[in-house]
């Protein structure tokens, strides 16, 4: 079967360019979105099929579609920079759709080939390059496939449709030195056998309760346990979690199958390794935490993903008390890998080979 194509079919009615720029002035994170999408339809009979980029509109859905009923549906976040002098970078976009596919076998969904997955992320941002904002932000592109088939009945739907949106973004959490985060004690956010490593909707679904929880603690994130002791950290609601300690060694807690392997987990942990720091992957206790941070054991800890890259942790609450993390405010180590990790996602630094796709320019869709 030949490799489907997307079909440009131009927006005819784009946000005009004064409007676009008021909104990229100050987009927030999520709230804004470009002009097109990227659509194909994937049935059992005919595989993919009906590719395309189009005026980005609602979906006509049936009410007994699979995805209402049986939860079918997952993602992938990454992010689109304008490079100076122009130039559009993806960063590891190969290895969001290497996860993409993980996450759809764990589904029963079916899994999109890598360059088709691909070329529909490329399309897009090309056709939408003006949608990238300038300076510090970026363009958050939000590939997802949920199941379409009509039917009512436990099985695996026979029909799913695969899209990509995109969003200006600026920062993910509001102005400030760190974050603060709660520990929840009364709710798991994955087991083992379940679905901790894929990036599917029901896994957030299920950690919103405690990330409520959190923010009626003042707290921006909430920190999930492991679902057998209720002792070992896994990860964030949405982000993994490093731990940095006095001797200059660092330590996140492992892939065990409840917790997502973060893109930009994996690329923090090579260039650690690459500046010679030592880097273990192996569980760590809350009670341990408490007691490092308070000893002064504990210099540093940082939460990171694709939305807000590194983000300092200075303060944990939990039901036991809480606890400060060195100064509050983050720390040398944690400043210093977020510069080479943004610096190598904007290309101002060179970075491992192949990190960063470099998109060619096109010239603007004529509307």
């Amino acid at each position: 079967m030949p490799k489907p194509v997307f079909e440009l079919q131009p927006s005819p009615t784009p946000v005009p360019p004064d409007i676009r720029s008021s909104l990229l002035a100050d987009p927030g994170f999520g709230r804004v979105f470009s002009d097109h999408m990227a659509v194909a339809t994937w049935s059992s009979a005919s595989g993919w099929y009906d590719c395309k980029i189009i005026a980005r509109q609602p979906f006509q859905i049936e009410p007994a579609a699979s995805v209402l009923h049986y939860a079918q549906a997952i993602f992938e976040g990454l992010k689109a920079y304008r490079a100076e002098g122009g130039a559009i970078l993806l960063f590891r976009p190969e290895q969001n759709a290497q996860r993409f596919n993980a996450s759809a076998l764990r589904m029963a969904m079916p899994s999109i080939p890598p360059d088709v997955f691909l070329e529909a992320i490329e399309g897009l941002v090309q056709v939408d390059a003006a949608w990238i904002p300038d300076r510090d932000g970026s363009l958050y592109i939000r590939p997802f496939m949920f199941a379409s088939e009509a039917f009512l009945g436990v099985r695996p739907a026979a029909e799913y449709t695969f899209c990509v949106i995109a969003s200006p973004v600026g920062s993910y959490f509001k102005a400030g030195p760190s974050i603060s985060l709660w520990v929840a004690d009364q709710f798991t956010r994955a087991a083992p056998g379940g679905t901790g490593a894929a990036k599917c909707a029901g896994n957030y679904a299920a950690s919103l309760v405690a990330q409520a929880e959190a923010r009626a603690h003042d707290c921006d994130q909430v920190v999930f346990l492991d679902a057998i002791e209720h002792r070992w950290v896994d990860e964030l609601g949405g982000m993994n979690i490093f731990f940095v300690f006095d001797d200059g060694s660092v330590i996140t807690p492992p892939l065990t199958g409840t917790i997502l392997p973060g893109i930009t987990r994996a690329s923090i942990i090579e260039l650690l390794k690459r500046g010679g720091v030592r880097v273990a992957e192996r569980p760590y206790a809350i009670e341990q935490w408490r007691e490092d941070a308070r000893s002064g054991r504990l210099r540093e800890a940082f939460a990171c993903g694709t939305a807000a890259v590194i983000a300092p942790i200075g303060k944990v609450r939990s039901s036991i008390g809480e606890w400060l993390i060195g100064s509050g405010e983050g720390g040398p180590l944690t400043a210093e890998i977020k510069a080479a990790l943004v610096g190598i996602q904007t290309g101002s630094l060179e970075g491992p080979e192949g990190w960063v796709r470099r998109l060619v320019e096109q010239e603007p869709a004529a509307f």
